[in-house]
């Protein structure tokens, strides 16, 4: 048998449901995963058990979907070494940003095979202060740890709540289409993760040029489950229910210090796991054929063209 988390009995049936998961077929498959990398000159890669897992249930189960994913997760990683290189959760903007509770996974699923919900607050951080690029680096640490740990997060996906009070134009000048393609690329090609939804709420003015930007860089799927609440959380509450949120927006999840206590204790222990992470990534050079690099990944050629700006 695998070395894998036991899943829930509800996520071990939506697991089968949805993602076609056989238990008998696991140890085959994880052998080829394991197989197929030792024949890639170009990929360094983590192959515990569980970390592969990840890209199989991303894949559902196909085995050279997950093979696309796992070299895409890797390729885009090293060729945005400013988002995703020297992650150190000791580091004091990290650390600022963790306090900040800048972005926080909420505690409770709606159901038991529910999706994760992740609350985003950028207006919090201070622009003059925080780049962009540093934002969202410390969501790149939080995203992996809770690929490692959350298993409602790797098979039932994840909701964003994206709450934009307090947000300026500050915030939103230092967003540029090259940070939005490679944002979109890490969240949608070069993560195994699914997404089932995100959700703005208290949008300010200046909103829709950024929203059309990021919109115009995902694909149908990812486009379609885009909803825009403007102040109105009513609406907001019909997708995810009040109850799941916290204290302050008038739920029942707890204070958000209590959530960022948690999570800065939990950051703090993947010191290792983050320096270890630098190892892992490609190296182009071996790649057979065309490389993935950023030029090929991120060419922003004619996009400009593209963009729907309101």
């Amino acid at each position: 048998m695998p070395n894998i988390r036991p899943l829930s009995a509800e996520l071990a049936k939506k697991a089968a449901d949805e993602l076609f998961e056989k238990p008998e077929r696991l140890d085959e498959d994880l052998a080829a995963l394991r197989t197929w990398l030792s024949k890639c000159p170009h990929i360094k890669a983590r192959t515990d058990d569980q970390f592969l897992m990840m890209f199989l249930r991303g894949s559902k189960h196909s085995l050279e979907r997950a093979k696309e994913k796992l070299d895409m997760y890797y390729a885009i990683r090293t060729a945005a070494p400013e988002l995703m290189r020297n992650r150190d959760p000791e580091d004091a903007k990290v650390q600022e940003l963790i306090r900040l509770g800048s972005a926080i996974p909420l505690p409770n699923t709606v159901t038991p095979d529910g999706p994760r919900i992740v609350l985003m607050r950028p207006g919090v951080n201070d622009p003059t202060k925080y780049t962009i690029q540093e934002v969202f680096r410390y969501n790149t640490m939080m995203a992996d740890i809770m690929m490692k740990e959350d298993d409602n997060l790797i098979v039932a996906g994840q909701l964003g709540i994206l709450d934009l009070s307090g947000a300026s134009m500050a915030h939103f000048l230092q967003i540029s289409p090259s940070f939005v393609k490679k944002a979109t690329m890490w969240s949608q090609e070069g993560s195994p993760l699914r997404q089932k939804g995100f959700h703005y709420v208290n949008t300010p003015s200046g909103f829709e040029l950024v929203y059309n930007m990021f919109k115009n860089f995902l694909n149908e799927k990812n486009r379609s489950r885009l909803y825009v609440h403007g102040s109105n959380l009513d609406t907001l509450y019909e997708h995810i229910p009040k109850s799941m949120l916290p204290t302050e927006y008038g739920g029942d999840a707890g204070p958000i210090q209590d959530i960022v206590d948690a999570w800065a204790k939990k950051m703090l222990s993947y010191k290792e796991y983050f320096k270890e992470e630098d190892n892992y990534g490609t190296d182009e050079k071996k790649r057979p054929g065309r490389p993935k690099n950023a030029d090929t990944l991120f060419g922003l050629e004619g996009s400009f063209r593209k963009l729907e700006v309101d």
